[in-house]
């Protein structure tokens, strides 16, 4: 009889150690994964502000200067880190690309370009670029979290919405998004973002929410 307390005081030390020790993994994860989401968002600010014109939001050439290129295809394509880095650096010229595309290394800073690099590892994805733009325009109500927690969350009654838990779909985000809180009769405070966001903008951040869902 005691052996088998002893046993089972003993699996019971081991799975609790099991579970700490999962639960500790799982806070690793999630504190390595928001280091990482640092550079690329930072990376995303430095894509929009200066790359878009001519690569497009989503870096596949369909941008605004684009027509000025003729035939030129301005889509970034999968390329290692390295080739990246080269071209941002030096330009199209200086590795036997279009000659149209500039070198910044003189513009912009290691760090920048570095940062600009991890952005285009996931350009593709939808939910990393809304990622960029819920952080650079969202997080100062809604929170870095997206829990409705952000530093101006208190001067609003009702106060911002807990995203993490939102009931609504997409279609409703995307609206309210565009139009704002007093357009859907919920809070005047929540600005209409259509005229500052594009509708990719928009579409990119309805793809991040999704990712910030928490069951209950």
């Amino acid at each position: 009889m005691r052996r088998g307390i002893v046993l089972g005081l003993t699996a019971m030390l081991c799975l609790g150690g099991a579970m700490l020790g999962g639960t500790a993994q799982a806070d690793s994860r999630k504190a390595v994964k928001a280091e990482l989401s640092k550079p690329v968002v930072r990376g995303g600010i430095v894509f929009k502000n200066y790359c878009t014109l001519c690569h497009g939001e989503r870096a596949d050439g369909i941008a605004r200067a684009a027509k000025l290129y003729g035939v030129a295809n301005l889509a970034i394509k999968p390329a290692t880190a390295e080739a990246y880095f080269e071209i941002i650096r030096g330009g199209g010229e200086a590795v036997g690309k279009s000659q149209f595309m500039p070198p910044w290394e003189g513009e912009l800073s290691e760090e920048q370009i570095n940062d600009v690099v991890a952005y285009l590892r996931v350009v593709s994805d939808a939910a990393r670029r809304g990622e960029v733009v819920f952080k650079t325009n969202c997080i100062l109500c809604h929170g870095i979290k997206a829990n409705g927690k952000g530093r101006a969350a208190r001067l609003y009654d009702p106060p911002p919405a807990d995203l993490t838990h939102s009931d609504k779909n997409d279609d409703y985000k995307r609206m309210i998004i565009t139009l704002g809180g007093a357009a859907m009769g919920r809070s005047e405070f929540m600005p209409v973002w259509g005229e500052q966001l594009s509708p990719q903008e928009i579409d990119d951040v309805v793809s991040y929410l999704r990712t910030v869902l928490v069951s209950d």
